[in-house]
Order: C-alpha cells, then structure tokens, then sequence
C-alpha cells in the first residue's frame, strides 16, 4: 500500500494529473475540428445527387484546417427526390445556424439545390457568397438521356436536371444570379457527369474553369471536392477573390 508522503504515490498521481491534461487538450483539439469558429461566416456545403455530408469530407476538412466554420449537410433522399424538398431543408438547415449570413458551397446537383433555395426560398438575405462546383446550371444530357430511355429510373431531381426541364427552365428565367450575393461556378473541362461542360457557366457569376488556371489539369467531375487545385479555388472564391475570371498566372500559386 502507498503512503500519503511515498515517492511512488507522487509519481502515481502526477501521472493520473498528466493523462487528464492530455487528454483535455484532444478533446479540445476535437472540438476545434468540427464546431464552428465563433466570430466566422459559417460555410454550408451541398452534396450533390445521391450524395451526404460525408462524401464531402475532403472539402470539408480542407476549409475547417483553414479556419473556417463548416456546415456539411445531408438532403432528404440524398438530394434524389424532388429539389424544392431538397432546398427546403438546405433553408431549415441555414435557419438553425441563428447566422445572419452565410456563405454557400455547392456541389454538382447540389449547386441546384443552392440556387433554388436562393432564387426562390429567401436564401438571397443570409447568402454573401454562392460556389457552385460542377454544377449543371442548364442541364446535363445524361439525365435526359436517362429519361428518354426509361422515365421510371430517372424521376425526381433526375428528371428535373434535363437540360428542357420545366424547373430549369424556372430557376434560369430572369436574373441567374439574384441580387446580393457574389457567384462563382468551378467547372471541369473533363467532367463527364455534366454534359457538355460547359453548362456549368452561369450568366452573372464569375465562372472558372480549372483548365484556364491551370492548362494541363485532369481534374474528373467528382475530383471537384478532393482536388488541391480545385480546393484551392473554392477557398479563394470564399474569400472573395478573384474578382473576375482568373487566367494561367495562377496555377503554381
């Protein structure tokens, strides 16, 4: 048994007093990774089609190693179903942050998403800066495609990503980039997922293509959220920069 004054019960507890501080400070060190930063912009991140807030998770681990407030989020049916529905939840997600702005990231179909809950749920008000990464603002033949094949396999958001959908129609009507917040679409020459590319270019947002920063760029539609390039240019756009279409200079930066 240990005495009160033993040398080994002072090294026992000076032990016991060390692991307690170690491991408050992993805790610590836990919490910064993932809750929001006080005092920051929170980001929200938008999956895109059949996809959640993990697929995600490069893109949300690179902003939050730079310091920002990240808030991934996953859609109902996993952004498949109808895309109102889908923007309807992005708006209860934004209202539960009590943030009076916010910036918005998009992904793929979940630019869509973003751009509806801007254009016509009230997500103009808290949106300071709108990033749309692959994003088929105008549609992408493959879900036309899909639908002239058979239409049971392609219904919901499928169906409403066809370039001659009734929605985009709506959602491309008037003004693409409403008042108020600054618009950036981040799009691939080799994306095979929206086609064509190009489709990704929004009348009013400074559109960037990976290719025009860096020439010799392979980046695949999904690389989007995993690429560093592709990363970096995200981050630039949260920051507010460029202010209009970056050109080669930029590729070694």
């Amino acid at each position: 048994m240990l005495r009160p004054s033993s040398p080994r019960r002072l090294v026992f507890f000076s032990a016991i007093a060390g692991l307690i501080v170690v491991m408050a400070v992993v805790a610590l060190l836990a919490g910064r990774s993932s809750a929001p930063l006080a005092g920051t912009v929170p980001v929200v991140l938008v999956p895109g089609y059949g996809g959640n807030a993990s697929s995600l998770q490069p893109l949300t681990s690179f902003l939050r190693r730079k310091g920002r407030a990240v808030e991934p989020v996953t859609l109902p049916l996993n952004g498949t179903g109808d895309i109102d529905r889908s923007a309807r939840a992005l708006a209860d997600a934004v209202s539960g942050l009590n943030a009076s702005t916010v910036d918005l990231v998009g992904f793929s179909a979940g630019g869509i998403v973003v751009r509806h809950y801007v254009k016509a749920l009230g997500g103009a008000e808290p949106a300071r800066r709108v990033v749309l990464l692959g994003t088929p603002n105008h549609g992408t033949e493959i879900a036309e495609l899909a639908t002239s094949f058979d239409p049971s396999v392609c219904k919901g958001a499928c169906a409403q990503l066809g370039p001659r959908s009734s929605f985009l129609q709506d959602l491309n009507s008037g003004d693409e980039t409403p008042e108020g917040a600054s618009y950036y679409s981040i799009w691939t020459a080799f994306d095979l997922t929206v086609t064509p590319p190009q489709s990704a270019e929004l009348e009013g947002a400074i559109n960037i293509r990976v290719q025009d920063i860096c020439r010799n760029a392979r980046t695949a539609h999904g690389e989007l959220v995993t690429d560093p390039l592709a990363l970096g240019i995200v981050r630039e756009a949260l920051r507010g920069e460029p202010t209009s279409a970056p050109d080669a200079g930029g590729c070694a930066r």
